[in-house]
C-alpha cells in the first residue's frame, strides 16, 4: 500500500473575533484545513507557513496501531456498537501516543463528518486504506473493511520484517569489512611499509597509493568526519529521491525484482480482497487497489485492464494480458470468476504471494552470500595484498 498521509505542521497567525492576534503551530494536510480547524475556534486564519515536518508533534500511527484499530473496529461494529462509541472505546486502548489521533476521529465523526473524510483529515491512512473505508461505508457496514484491512497489514508487517531480516546480514558484513579494511588502511599498511622501507624493501606502486590514502585519511581525519556528515545530511535531505531511485532500481534487478513483484502483488491482491467484501464493483476496486502497485508493468497491465472491464470487457477474457501475474495466478482467477467466489480468491492469493516473497527472499540472500564474500575479497584482500607484496619483495632480497 502506499504511504500514510501525515500532517504537515503550520506556524500561523489568526485573528479572532474580539480584533486580537493569535499564533501559534498546528497540523493540517493544508492552508485550508487548517484554516477550517481555526473558525471551530472562532478565529480567522491571516498568514501560515509550512514548517519541516520533523518538527510534527503527532506521531505516526505505526502498523501494530493500524491492526489494533481494524480488529476493534471489526468486532465492535460487528456487534452494533456505534461508530464514535467505537473510536471512543479504541481511544482508550491504543497507545497514548496514537490516543490524540483517535479521539480527533471520534470528534469529527460526532460532528457529522464520514469516516473515511475524517481518516483523511487527521492523516495516518494511506489513500487506499481510505478508499476502502469509503467503500465499506456505502455498503453500510465497516466491520469486514476493518477484518480484511488488519489481516493486509499484517500480511504487509510479515513481509517488511522478512524483508528486513534478509538485508541485517548483508548489511553487517559490508559494515564490518569496511571498518576492518578502514583500521588497515589507516594504521597498519602504513606501519608496515615504513618498516619495510626502513629495511630498504621495495615498495611497490599499489601499496605507496594505499599508504598515500591511509596517511592523508588520518592526518585529515576532522575533514574526512566533516565530509561523512555532509554526505549523510544530503542523503537524509533526497531521502525521497534516494528512495524513488532505489525503488526504481529494486524493480528492473534479477532476483530483486522478483522479490519486489510478488511483495505488491501480495498487497494489491489484499486490497481487492477488502474492496470486493465490502460490495465494491470489480472495475471500481482496481482503480483503488492498483494504486497499491509501484511495479511500472504491473500497473500499467492492471490499468489496461481496468480500461477494458469499463468498456464491458469480462475479465477471464482480459487476466490473460497481465502477464507479470504469474500463468497460475492467472489462471486461478479466471476459475474464481466462473464459480463466482473472486473474494476467496483474492484473499488466497495475498497469502501465496506472501509465502512466495518469504521463498524469494531466502534464494536472495543464497546468492547475497557468495557476493558479499568475493566484496570482502576484493576489498579486505587488496589491503593484505598492499603488504604481502613488500614483504615478498624483501625476503627476495635477502
Amino acid at each position: 500500500m502506499s504511504r500514510t498521509s501525515q500532517p504537515a505542521p503550520f506556524f500561523y497567525i489568526a485573528a479572532s473575533a474580539a480584533g486580537g492576534r493569535s499564533l501559534g503551530i498546528r497540523q493540517a494536510h493544508s492552508q485550508r484545513a487548517l484554516a477550517s480547524d481555526l473558525r471551530k475556534d472562532r478565529l480567522v486564519l491571516l498568514r501560515a507557513w509550512a514548517l519541516p515536518s520533523f518538527l510534527a508533534s503527532t506521531r505516526r500511527l505505526t502498523p501494530a496501531d493500524h491492526i489494533q484499530l481494524n480488529e476493534l473496529l471489526s468486532q465492535l461494529q460487528g456487534r452494533g456498537v456505534p461508530l464514535v462509541e467505537t473510536l471512543e472505546v479504541i481511544a482508550r486502548t491504543v497507545r497514548s501516543e496514537a490516543r490524540p489521533r483517535i479521539e480527533r476521529l471520534a470528534e469529527l465523526v460526532s460532528q457529522g463528518s464520514s469516516f473515511a473524510d475524517a481518516c483523511a483529515r487527521v492523516g495516518g491512512f494511506d489513500e487506499v486504506t481510505i478508499a476502502v473505508y469509503r467503500a465499506a461505508e456505502r455498503s453500510g457496514d465497516l466491520a469486514p473493511a476493518g477484518e480484511q484491512l488488519a489481516t493486509a497489514i499484517r500480511r504487509r508487517r510479515d513481509i517488511a520484517s522478512k524483508a528486513t531480516t534478509v538485508m541485517i546480514y548483508p548489511i553487517i558484513v559490508l559494515t564490518l569489512g569496511i571498518i576492518v579494511g578502514i583500521g588497515m588502511l589507516v594504521g597498519i599498511i602504513p606501519m608496515v611499509a615504513r618498516g619495510l622501507e626502513k629495511a630498504g624493501a621495495d615498495i611497490p606502486w599499489f601499496t605507496a597509493l594505499l599508504v598515500g590514502a591511509g596517511t592523508a585519511l588520518r592526518e585529515h581525519w576532522a575533514v574526512a568526519l566533516l565530509v561523512v556528515g555532509l554526505a549523510g545530511v544530503l542523503a537524509y535531505l533526497s531521502r525521497a529521491r534516494i528512495g524513488a531511485a532505489l525503488g526504481r532500481a529494486s524493480r528492473s534487478l534479477p532476483l530483486i525484482r522478483d522479490v519486489v513483484l510478488a511483495q505488491e502483488a501480495s498487497s494489491f491482491f489484499s486490497v481487492m480482497g477488502a474492496m470486493t467484501r465490502s460490495g465494491v464493483p470489480l472495475a471500481d476496486a482496481l482503480a483503488v487497489a492498483q494504486r497499491a502497485v509501484r511495479h511500472e508493468r504491473l500497473r500499467e497491465q492492471l490499468t489496461r485492464l481496468r480500461e477494458r472491464l469499463v468498456q464491458g470487457g469480462v475479465l477471464r477474457d482480459l487476466i490473460e494480458d497481465v502477464d507479470a501475474l504469474p500463468l497460475a495466478t492467472r489462471r486461478l482467477l479466471v476459475a474464481a470468476e466462473r464459480a463466482g467466489d473472486l473474494e476467496a480468491a483474492f484473499n488466497s492469493l495475498a497469502d501465496d504471494m506472501r509465502d512466495e516473497v518469504e521463498k524469494r527472499s531466502s534464494r536472495l540472500l543464497a546468492f547475497l552470500e557468495p557476493a558479499l564474500l568475493l566484496f570482502l575479497f576484493a576489498f579486505v584482500g587488496s589491503m593484505v595484498l598492499a603488504i604481502m607484496l613488500p614483504m615478498l619483495s624483501a625476503v627476495n632480497q635477502f
